[in-house]
């Protein structure tokens, strides 16, 4: 039950942004810069940085959903979410993305966590200053949005096809509302 009076049916973050649309606004639109948008990662690599960041911080909302839209953008590699979750350096992902990870996990545990030897390791594998940028980022982001979602105790479905649903409607049209799309 929530801590507060949400609107009611909405899951996760949904509800938090029902409640006060004014601070959703701007935290979609980060949302869908950093995972929809124009970028060198792909949506999937993208996704996978903030699932993993969710599972870390233990938000199973925020790790299923995501998972879904990573699993969405992998299409028959769909099995790379939980390879991720539970051990992203045996997972079949570039070495490219397991560094960015080790970046996203020490930024998980706290932003001056971020060694020279990590950042110096994943340029080393080809990672460009923004995408070391948009990993920092993701990562803190979701460590907020994690915590939005389960400081508030929002209601959290547990039915995987719900997830699965919402995964599928993340990857294909991002995170806007359709007022924003159309700005």
């Amino acid at each position: 039950m929530p801590h507060i009076s949400l609107p009611e049916g909405l899951p996760g973050i949904s509800g938090g942004f029902a409640f006060r649309p004014e601070t959703a606004k701007p935290m979609r639109e980060l949302a869908h810069i950093l995972l929809h948008g124009p970028n060198t990662l792909s949506p999937a690599e993208r996704e996978l940085i903030a699932t993993y960041v969710s599972n870390q911080n233990d938000c199973f909302f925020c790790q299923t959903s995501h998972g879904a839209a990573a699993a969405a953008h992998l299409g028959e590699q769909a099995d790379t979410v939980n390879q991720v979750k539970h051990n992203f350096l045996q997972a079949n992902i570039s070495p490219k993305l397991k560094a960015l990870l080790v970046i996203a996990g020490q930024v998980q545990k706290g932003g001056k966590h971020v060694s020279p030897e990590s950042v110096q390791n994943a340029k080393q594998l080809g990672a460009t200053d923004i995408e070391i940028h948009d990993t920092v980022l993701i990562a803190a982001a979701f460590c907020m949005y994690n915590r939005y979602v389960d400081g508030l105790a929002t209601w959290q479905p547990s039915d995987p096809a719900m997830y699965a649903s919402m995964g599928e409607h993340l990857a294909t049209h991002g995170y806007l509302t359709p007022s924003q799309n159309a700005k």
